[in-house]
């Protein structure tokens, strides 16, 4: 921005007129806030009557359980204290950035914009196709926005010549679909999109054509894809490109071991389209793999693409992508200057989160992939205090964020290639000399004996480095803004099989767990430096795996009470039952008012609580499993890519709200007992009661067990209903009855000592 400075100052350039934003609190805050005090009061007196009633081991467990349960309702509610919503003024700015029918050579602008580097990863080519990367990236570079002040960087984590060809393919195609979107003024600019929309209606003749070209290159993709290989006849005539897969030719060339593959695809100073416009710079990266060197998953190319990318174009504010997540919105970059151009909070703003949202999403939502509390319902609560988290991908960040604090900047301690005050701009990004710092920052020993990963670029240490990421720069002092505006910014794909979901989830656990218990607790580390409410909203979700406690107690211990006829709570005409009425029906009702204001349906909401449940007993337990075992010195597992690929029986199977169980998954296991032990327990409680005539005195229990059976009917329709390939495996049905059964017997045991 201090060119920008310089050149106002001389006149040459003005601000777009402000306000380019604002910010208004939700109108429901003064409700929440009473009833959070209200509901608080209920959890002390449930407390109470915990410590005024005997002691038994269920007991000890419910306490526990009810423990947890309050101390996550705590984090919760500094969600729900002071909530904002943010409103985007972008058409002040587009006058000012974009000017249109002139050549760019003689642009004069009112606002300098800043530049713009958009970091995308891949890892494998057979779990995230490339032709999806691809549209990902063709998505953003066409961006409504100064093409010489654009970069797209893609890592290829996986070392795939699969990738690498598809992009090559994609660099040529691009010079046609860039002038197509932009004289057109097309929304959606991935060409999967665009075409499967039915929207080449609209420009017959010139539309059919890009789509030939298009399809083309996706025959060509497909054809290398299914050898596994790119045959020399794809690229023996073209000189680059030889050399290029030349690299692959190697014996030393494996995925976990490889040199530096660097590939300037697109130059902005060079390449044109077919209109004779300047393009976007597209470089392809595969960092330096070693199996003698840490890798550091996805932070460490990302870290790798930070480094690269400011030994290229060095653009103020860096753009992170997932490779499935595409642009839905050309002018997205406008919303973001409108808060880096504010200087009353651009200085201190250390990105700007668009929320997750998903194409992919089934009418009814099964799974819950749409998170709507993560990514809709909570950041705004976050937003009011200090600013949401980075949730992955869709975030502009400024770069100098990485380095230090917000009044602060250590260039002392960054090397001179990587300095932001350091970079010749007008040297070649394809120049031998720039290519060569690349390919020096991308290399294996380059972080060595350096604060890379610990105080400087994206965190390691966590398997979900998102989190930590925002979580130390927000503790540093930087802010932070959501944007959400009514036209989603960025679609994404999501998991189609419920054991994608769970294992996806299971890695988020003991990610987010790896800092909730560690000397940068939220709950000590965290409230010293942000405050206790940023502190309480940041454990929010680190404690989030701990969640699997109280549901796992509630999904066993009154059910196995039940069936050994001993009552564990207050009877109907017990005035105690009515506070947890009120705990569970308020705690409910709230959720579903939330998610409904948020967008959502009834139905949807009913699936999103089913999918906290079924995590809480698979994944979350699963995860916190896996964390303590890593504390105890055992192997955990690793950082695993969720598969983008699905059959079309699953996608029809998903399209119809039916749940996929089809393979044997250990996290099945839990589910199904859960569902065998509550229907046991359903039916020979109400036996006693009509035997008994004890109702009032069981009927907490058998609401409980009633209520998880509804839960898990899709479970029940899978074990004894379903005959598709997406039932539930018999192996695993075997095995939950042999543990409800040595449940029970425990269970029997422990009452008896």
């Amino acid at each position: 921005m201090r060119g920008v400075n310089e050149k106002a100052a001389a006149g040459k350039l003005t601000f777009p007129p402000l306000p380019l934003h604002t910010t208004q609190a939700l109108r429901r805050t003064p409700l929440n806030r009473a009833f959070a005090l209200v509901y608080s009061c209920a959890v002390l007196a449930l407390f109470y009557r915990h410590f005024h009633s005997s002691i038994s081991f269920f007991s000890i467990l419910l306490i526990v359980a009810d423990a947890v349960f309050a101390f996550m309702r705590a984090t919760t509610e500094s969600l729900r204290l002071c909530p904002v919503l943010h409103r985007e003024f972008p058409e002040k700015l587009r006058r000012a950035v974009l000017v249109e029918g002139a050549e760019e050579e003689e642009m004069e602008r009112d606002y300098d914009p800043p530049g713009v580097d958009v970091l995308i990863c891949t890892a494998d080519p057979y779990k995230e196709p490339p032709m999806g990367v691809v549209n990902t990236a063709l998505s953003v570079l066409g961006y409504e926005y100064p093409a010489e002040k654009l970069a797209v960087y893609v890592s290829d984590d996986g070392g795939s010549e699969l990738t690498l060809f598809a992009f090559m393919k994609a660099a040529k195609f691009a010079r046609q679909w860039l002038p197509f979107c932009r004289d057109y003024g097309l929304l959606d600019r991935s060409p999967d999109v665009y075409f499967g929309s039915g929207s080449t209606h609209t420009f017959p003749e010139e539309a059919h054509n890009i789509k030939m070209m298009y399809e083309e290159i996706k025959v060509k993709v497909e054809r290398v894809m299914e050898k596994g290989f790119v045959p020399p006849e794809e690229y023996v005539m073209n000189e680059h490109e030889h050399e290029a897969f030349n690299k692959w030719r190697t014996p030393r060339f494996t995925r976990q071991d490889h040199s530096v593959v660097i590939q300037v695809l697109l130059e902005s100073g060079k390449n044109k389209d077919v209109k004779g416009h300047r393009m976007p710079n597209l470089v392809y990266v595969s960092r330096e793999k070693s199996r003698n060197s840490p890798h550091h998953f996805k932070a460490g190319a990302l870290n790798a693409l930070l480094r690269v990318s400011a030994t290229m174009t060095n653009a103020p504010v860096v753009l992170n992508l997932d490779c499935d997540t595409y642009s839905n919105d050309p002018e997205t970059l406008l919303r973001v200057l409108c808060y880096l151009a504010d200087p009353s909070i651009g200085p201190k703003l250390a990105y700007i989160q668009f929320p997750q949202r998903f194409h992919s999403i089934g009418k009814n939502d099964i799974y819950g992939n749409d998170h709507r509390r993560l990514y809709q319902i909570d950041p705004p609560g976050m937003d009011g205090l200090a600013g949401t988290r980075y949730i992955g991908s869709g975030c502009f960040f400024q770069r100098r964020s990485f380095f230090g604090g917000p009044s602060s900047f250590p260039s002392s301690d960054i090397p001179l290639v990587l300095n932001l005050s350091h970079h010749d701009l007008d040297k070649s990004i394809s120049s031998k000399t720039v290519l060569a710092s690349a390919h020096h920052v991308a290399s294996c020993n380059y972080e060595h004996e350096t604060k890379w990963g610990i105080e400087m670029g994206f965190r390691y240490g966590s398997l979900t480095e998102d989190y930590k990421t925002s979580y130390l720069q927000q503790c540093k002092g930087w802010n932070a803004v959501f944007c959400h505006p009514k036209r989603a910014a960025f679609l994404g794909g999501s998991p189609f099989t419920l054991n994608d979901v769970l294992s996806q989830n299971i890695r988020w656990s003991i990610g987010l767990l790896e800092v909730a218990i560690s000397k940068y607790s939220p709950i000590t580390f965290g409230t010293r430096a942000m405050g206790l409410l940023m502190g309480l909203a940041y454990a929010h979700n680190g404690f989030e795996a701990t969640w699997c406690l109280p549901i796992t107690t509630y999904a066993y211990i009154p059910q196995l009470a039940l069936l050994n006829g001993v009552s564990m709570f207050p009877k109907v005409s017990d005035p105690w039952f009515y506070l947890y009425a009120f705990l569970f029906l308020g705690a409910y009702v709230q959720d579903c008012l939330e998610f409904i204001l948020a967008g959502g349906t009834t139905r949807k909401w009913w699936n999103d609580q089913r999918m906290w449940m079924i995590r809480g007993n698979s994944s979350y337990l699963f995860g916190s499993t896996t964390y303590l075992l890593k504390l105890l010195g055992f192997p955990a597992s690793g950082f695993n890519v969720t598969s983008k690929v699905v059959t079309g029986e699953q996608m029809k199977r998903y399209e119809q709200s039916i749940f996929e169980f089809g393979v044997a998954s250990t996290l099945f296991v839990p589910l199904t007992t859960t569902a065998i032990v509550n229907l046991i327990a359903f039916v020979v409680g109400l036996a006693g009661v009509f035997r008994h005539g004890n109702t009032g005195e069981m009927f907490v229990q058998l609401f409980i067990s009633g209520f998880v059976m509804v839960n898990c009917w899709p479970i029940y329709e899978a074990i004894a209903l379903r005959k598709d390939d997406g039932k539930m495996p018999a192996k695993i049905t075997m095995i939950s009855i042999l543990l409800a059964w040595l449940l029970y017997l425990a269970s029997s045991l422990a009452l008896k000592l």
